[in-house]
């Protein structure tokens, strides 16, 4: 089968499509023909050798979630037979013709959805929900700030909140990225380029934020909580230092915490997908919820689309496909 692997640790260059044995599903496992991949900030960082963790990522195949075709399924994965078409998380191995999921990570795509879209999902899905709706609890009537905005998780984000009775305001890098997370229902959007989203949003307000940034949006997203206010970090592009008034954080009862999804459990993520088919799966039947794609890339060129994300000039989620 073909494969995207990682030579050595490096920029999008070292990404290079190989022959690789089709891989066999073991017990609890499905074989999946990969019909596409989605493209995904830690895709970059384990590229680059940083993900926590990962160890030599030399000959590694990156890819954490994709939608295909079940070819093989392996003992003890009653649910699912050849021929179910799913999209799914995986660990590591997506950007490849095939891929072994265990079974219970696996979620039927959604009607009304092609491959592509339903690639988009799985990380991206499981990430805001664990983050923004289990760790955050994020209730109706409440506001969420989601830093990235135009990311394929703040666009996910700002739709399932809305979906759910929350309010959104989001910060992005320009007008026009602004401009498609008010197209989404944020009911602000600061361009963080050109304004202090502290200073926009100090008179409002939030009762939870989903922070990428870190470093010194730290103590403002702080300021800026309501009382009982909880701050989630799903990564800290820009520091993971930062300086805080303990006392403050005492004082109002304010939360801090984070998660990161690739190290948990595998028993852990089955739960989460069940959590997610039950809560999610509907609003996406009932058109309240769609994967925006901002391109799609082929398999062979992995490359080009890594590069694509880390320009952060995406609106939305970035995905190879990989049989047409």
């Amino acid at each position: 089968m073909n494969a995207i692997i990682i030579q050595a640790p490096g920029g999008p260059e070292v990404l290079h499509l190989q022959e690789l044995p089709r891989p066999a599903p073991a017990a609890g496992q499905v074989l999946v023909r990969v019909h596409a991949a989605g493209v995904n900030r830690p895709d970059v960082l384990l590229r680059q050798g940083k993900y926590a963790g990962s160890g030599d990522v030399t000959g590694s195949v990156p890819g954490l979630e994709i939608a295909g075709i079940i070819e093989k399924c392996g003992p003890d994965a009653p649910r699912w037979q050849p021929g179910d078409a799913v999209c799914a998380l995986l660990a590591a191995g997506g950007y490849a013709d095939y891929a072994v999921v265990d079974a219970r990570h696996c979620l039927p795509v959604p009607t009304g959805l092609g491959m592509v879209e339903a690639a988009a999902l799985p990380e991206t899905i499981f990430t805001v929900w664990h983050n923004v709706f289990q760790r955050g609890q994020l209730q109706p009537g409440e506001t969420l700030l989601v830093h990235g905005g135009s990311s394929g998780i703040g666009t996910t984000a700002i739709q399932l909140a809305r979906a759910l009775g929350s309010r959104v305001a989001i910060t992005a890098g320009d007008d026009a990225k602004c401009q498609a997370c008010r197209d989404l229902g944020a009911e602000w959007a600061i361009n963080y380029k050109t304004d202090d989203f502290e200073q926009v949003l100090k008179e409002v307000g939030v009762d939870v934020i989903l922070d990428m940034i870190g470093g010194d949006y730290t103590p403002k997203n702080l300021r800026l909580l309501h009382d009982d206010g909880r701050l989630v970090f799903i990564n800290a592009m820009q520091g993971a230092k930062a300086e805080f008034n303990a006392l403050e954080v005492m004082s109002r009862r304010l939360t801090i915490t984070g998660s990161t999804l690739r190290p948990r459990s595998a028993d852990f993520k089955a739960a989460l997908a069940a959590e997610v088919e039950k809560h999610v799966w509907p609003l996406i039947a009932a058109g309240k919820f769609r994967p925006i794609i901002d391109r799609t890339f082929p398999l062979a060129e992995a490359a080009a689309a890594h590069q694509r994300m880390e320009s952060s000039a995406h609106i939305g989620k970035i995905v190879l496909e990989v049989t047409r």
